[in-house]
């Protein structure tokens, strides 16, 4: 059988608390990541020697134009949900979920032209997945 949990002074189950406290952490890191990815992706589009030039030997190696748009495209699209997951809409945390996966792996291959950045921004992702893939129905029990 599945474990009993007492409610708090408020009601509500034992670890809602810090369910819910999960989720306004995901939104709210979901909605900062996006914007600075989106910064990120301007500043790739605007050029300059903001990043480092990598050799054509690289695998993941595009233009700094065209990882300008993934990040434009991809931290839109962050954001956007994170304002979702703040709002606890229903529809966000399996988008969440995908959009962060997906943001985590554009760093991991954005690691040669901005090593330090993309490591933070991984870290944040990560972090962003843990608190969305908190099961709810067993926060509530």
């Amino acid at each position: 059988m599945g474990r009993h949990t007492a409610p708090d002074a408020h009601g509500a189950p034992e670890g809602y608390a810090r369910m819910v406290g999960g989720l306004l952490f995901a939104g709210v890191l979901m909605l900062g990541t996006g914007v600075l990815a989106v910064l990120q992706g301007v500043a790739a589009l605007v050029g300059g020697e903001v990043y480092t030039r990598v050799d054509d030997g690289y695998l993941y190696g595009f233009s700094p134009a065209a990882w300008g748009w993934v990040h434009i495209a991809l931290g839109a699209l962050i954001a956007l949900t994170g304002w979702g997951v703040l709002g606890d809409a229903a529809w966000a945390r399996l988008p969440g979920l995908l959009f962060a996966s997906l943001g985590l792996v554009a760093q991991f291959a954005y690691l040669p032209y901005q090593p330090v950045w993309s490591v933070v921004l991984m870290a944040a992702y990560a972090l962003v997945l843990r608190a969305l893939a908190v099961r709810r129905d067993t926060a509530r029990r």
